[in-house]
């Protein structure tokens, strides 16, 4: 999408807060004996409050409001039984819509008191999400983004999760441009425009660069990595980034 109207920026600005304060709040509710499926009735109950939708559940009947995904599961976490522990490094992602606008965010953490690698790798998706948003500019080459989380990951040691992208976004979940990698590559040469809505989300990995979905059909995993994401919604402007799920 390229926001060009007031009522563009406004209406992403909406859902984005929106995103933004259900995925805190489901952070400040991650603690040891909760159940995913519980965090889960707390986002929907404020979508609901908000007067928003849940994207994964509107656009894709996904079995729940948001996604929740605990250490070998990277991403698209059905939400359910499964009781958070102590020291568990947990993504929660959050996407919704209202009035047509869409944003799209996500964080991992670790629960309590965990392994000190698990909170590196946290801390290193953040850096890795700033150090993309610097370029996150018109004018700019969309492989900047992901050349500079990638360098930030291997100057820690680390690496990216290669077949996980971000995308565009805005007026629906997913949309054109359909790759932000999280890796440097030559032919991805597109110029980034102003007004253009993405959701840039690094996922930095201790070892595997790949994921694979598993036998549910929805959540991916790795065998033998922990993988941290830091994911918003951001209106590229000449101005500056706006970044709407703060």
């Amino acid at each position: 999408m390229i926001a060009k109207t007031e009522a563009d920026f406004n209406g992403l600005k909406e859902i984005g807060r929106i995103c933004g304060a259900i995925r805190d709040e489901l952070v400040q509710c991650t603690k040891p004996g909760i159940t995913t499926k519980e965090l889960d009735e707390i986002a929907k109950d404020m979508f609901e409050n908000a007067g928003a939708q849940s994207a994964p559940k509107g656009e894709y009947d996904f079995p729940g409001y948001t996604c929740i995904s605990v250490n070998e599961e990277v991403a698209h976490g059905i939400p359910g039984k499964r009781v958070i522990q102590e020291g568990d490094i947990v993504n929660i992602d959050v996407s919704g819509s209202k009035n047509g606008y869409f944003a799209d965010t996500g964080v991992s953490f670790v629960v309590g008191k965990g392994e000190i690698m698990l909170q590196k790798i946290c801390d290193v998706a953040k850096e890795a999400f700033d150090a993309g948003l610097e370029k996150a500019k018109p004018g700019s080459k969309k492989s900047a983004l992901g050349k500079a989380a990638h360098n930030v990951a291997k100057k820690h040691g680390l690496t990216v999760i290669k077949n996980l992208t971000g995308h565009g976004v805005g007026r629906s979940i997913h949309e054109a441009p359909d790759h932000i990698f999280n890796y440097f590559s030559r032919w991805d040469d597109e110029i980034l425009k102003d007004g253009m809505v993405i959701a840039f989300e690094p996922f930095i990995s201790t070892l595997e660069e790949e994921v694979f979905q598993s036998e549910d059909g929805w959540t991916y995993l790795t065998d033998e990595s922990f993988v941290a994401q830091y994911e918003h919604t951001i209106i590229l402007t000449k101005e500056g980034p706006i970044v709407t799920t703060l």
